[in-house]
C-alpha cells in the first residue's frame, strides 16, 4: 500500500528548536520579575511535559513549590507563556533557528512527488508560522495540507489527539502515513494514533526511550537511508514494510 501524506512534528524535528525555547522563558521570566533560571538539566525534565503553558505549572508545583499563586493564576500563566512566545519569535527573525539537515529536501522532494504533507504539534501557531516563513519564505506555512497546533486539541502528546485531528483533516487513515518526531511524548502520540512513526534525536532526546519505532536516527544527514528504510523511493512513492 502506498502511503500518501508525512506528518511531521516540529520542535526538536523540523528544527532545533528547544535550547531558543528554554532560553526564551529565562527572558520571560526575567521581564517578568520572577527569579526563575531553567538550566539545561531542568529544562531537559520539564520537556516530559508537553506544551509551555503546562510546563510552566509542571514547574511551579514541581520546583517552585514557595511561589505564591496570583487570585488569577490561569491568566498569569497565560501573560507569562505569551511574553515568552515573543521573545521566542524575536529570536527566530533573526534567524537563528535554521531546520535541521535535508527536512528542506524532504519536504520539497514529498511535495514534488504528489505527497500530502502536515504538522501535527504542541508549539503555538505564531511558532510554527515564523519558523517556516523565515526557512521556506513568506508562504512557507502553504507548504502543508494541514497544520495542527498547540490549541487546536484539547489533550497533548502524549495523547494522540492532535494526530487524530491532523489525519480527520487530511481525510486519511493512519495507515496512509507517516510520522516523524523526536521525543517519546511524540512517538508515543503518533503510535496511539495508528500511525508508523520514524525518529529524528537532539541533544534532549537522545537517550529517551523509542520502543516502537520504526528506526530511530541522530538526523537526516543521509537522507537516502532514511528514504530506504522508509520504503520511499526516489520518484517520492512510500511503500509500507
Amino acid at each position: 500500500m502506498k502511503i500518501k501524506a508525512i506528518i511531521f512534528d516540529v520542535d526538536g524535528t523540523l528544527a532545533d528548536t528547544e535550547e531558543a525555547h528554554r532560553l526564551s522563558f529565562n527572558r520571560a521570566f526575567l521581564e517578568r520579575n520572577l527569579n526563575w533560571s531553567w538550566d539545561v538539566s531542568l529544562y531537559n525534565d520539564l520537556l516530559k511535559v508537553t506544551g509551555g503553558k503546562e510546563r510552566i505549572k509542571y514547574f511551579v508545583t514541581t520546583y517552585a513549590t514557595d511561589f505564591q499563586k496570583p487570585a488569577d493564576y490561569d491568566a498569569f500563566v497565560k501573560d507569562l507563556h505569551l511574553v515568552k512566545t515573543s521573545h521566542y519569535i524575536e529570536l527566530l527573525r533573526k534567524g537563528g533557528i535554521p531546520l535541521r539537515p535535508n527536512i528542506k529536501r524532504l519536504l520539497m522532494e514529498a511535495k514534488g512527488a504528489g505527497l500530502r504533507i502536515a504538522i501535527a504539534t504542541t508549539t503555538s501557531r505564531d511558532n510554527v508560522v515564523t519558523l517556516l516563513q523565515q526557512n521556506l519564505g513568506l508562504n512557507g506555512e502553504a507548504l502543508f495540507d494541514v497544520i495542527g497546533c498547540a490549541d487546536t486539541v484539547q489533550h497533548k502528546k502524549p495523547a494522540p489527539d492532535i494526530y487524530l485531528w491532523v489525519l480527520e483533516k487530511l481525510g486519511l487513515k493512519a495507515v496512509d502515513c507517516i510520522a516523524l518526531e523526536d521525543s517519546e511524548n511524540g512517538l508515543h502520540a503518533a503510535l496511539l494514533a495508528g500511525l508508523k512513526t520514524f525518529i529524528t534525536t537532539n541533544s534532549y532526546t537522545d537517550k529517551q526511550n523509542f520502543d516502537g519505532a520504526e528506526m530511530v536516527l541522530d538526523d537526516l544527514n543521509n537522507l537516502e537511508h532514511f528514504y530506504q528504510c522508509a520504503g520511499l523511493n526516489f520518484s517520492g512513492n512510500i511503500v509500507s514494510n
